[in-house]
């Protein structure tokens, strides 16, 4: 006879040393790219059971998570002693499909850009679809998931708890999407760095023509310049960079170095912020459709 009823009304039992969700109310992911992975998940899960996994995110049920191109895998404890296995699975693309992929990449100096300084592209998205490609999960059968636990359905607690934990890695290093997808953070840097080095300089004039000569007043603005307009944005985490440091050693008085800085670093960007909107700060961007 099946365990399912008494499984369903034990208790989790408390984890030592797991990954607890940073955000404890509310909904979790702190930047878009982890934000947009939880909606592309609610469109191709069940939504009522994925937020079921919410609250063992927050109480650290999950007490590792790896991160490998197609599959990522996690112990999870729940109401017995051994902890269930995770296991999600998302289909790496080819080396032809990363080829496309970084060559929409390449084409825009910005994307390069922001991935060296630890951000995913705000139009990243769009530079796949270019390719044919999709970042995130759009079907059901596209994303894969089981766990050694007696829950029949899927997602699972154990599932959702560890898609949870994976959308807050995101935050951490949005490199892990796109290692997910097959691509690891060097490999990639590498070959965007390459396309974009054998691209050929706009600036430069065809072969055979004299470098076009500059006008005394070249340097002068005309009213041609009042006409252009610029929205500085800050970036979604001020402390991209420090993350992608590690762990860093203690200061005086038992604070971590990392942790005064990413808070200096999150006041010196809202100071920027006000400096340059005053009181009309930029509203933040709508959620994505869906």
């Amino acid at each position: 006879m099946s365990d399912w009823w008494m499984y369903e009304s034990s208790e989790r039992l408390p984890s030592r040393d797991g990954i607890r969700a940073r955000s404890q109310r509310g909904e979790i992911g702190e930047t878009w790219w982890s934000r947009r992975f939880i909606a592309a998940l609610r469109e191709v899960t069940d939504p009522s059971r994925l937020t079921r996994g919410r609250s063992y995110a927050r109480s650290g049920q999950v007490m590792e998570l790896r991160v490998a191109p197609g599959v990522v895998t996690a112990a999870v404890q729940g109401s017995r002693p051994a902890p269930y296995r995770v296991r999600i699975a998302l289909p790496p693309f080819t080396d032809a499909e990363w080829e496309r992929a970084e060559a929409a990449l390449a084409g825009q100096a910005l994307f390069l850009a922001a991935l060296l300084a630890g951000e995913m592209p705000r139009d990243v998205e769009a530079a796949f679809q270019a390719a044919g490609l999709s970042l995130f999960p759009t079907r059901p059968d596209e994303l894969g998931a089981g766990c050694t636990c007696p829950d029949p359905a899927k997602p699972c607690k154990h599932i959702a708890a560890t898609l949870y934990i994976l959308a807050e890695a995101f935050d951490e290093d949005p490199f892990l999407v796109l290692a997910w997808r097959g691509r690891p953070r060097d490999e990639l840097l590498e070959r965007l760095r390459a396309l974009r080095g054998a691209a050929p300089d706009a600036a430069a004039p065809p072969a055979g023509e004299p470098e076009p000569r500059r006008s005394g007043g070249f340097w002068h603005a005309g009213p041609e310049l009042a006409a252009l307009h610029f929205a500085p944005r800050a970036a979604e985490v001020p402390d991209a960079v420090l993350r992608q440091l590690g762990p860093l050693p203690r200061v005086a008085g038992a604070e971590r170095v990392a942790e005064v800085l990413a808070e200096a670093y999150r006041v010196f960007t809202a100071a920027a912020e006000q400096r340059a909107f005053g009181d009309g700060a930029p509203a933040p961007d709508a959620p994505p459709a869906g």
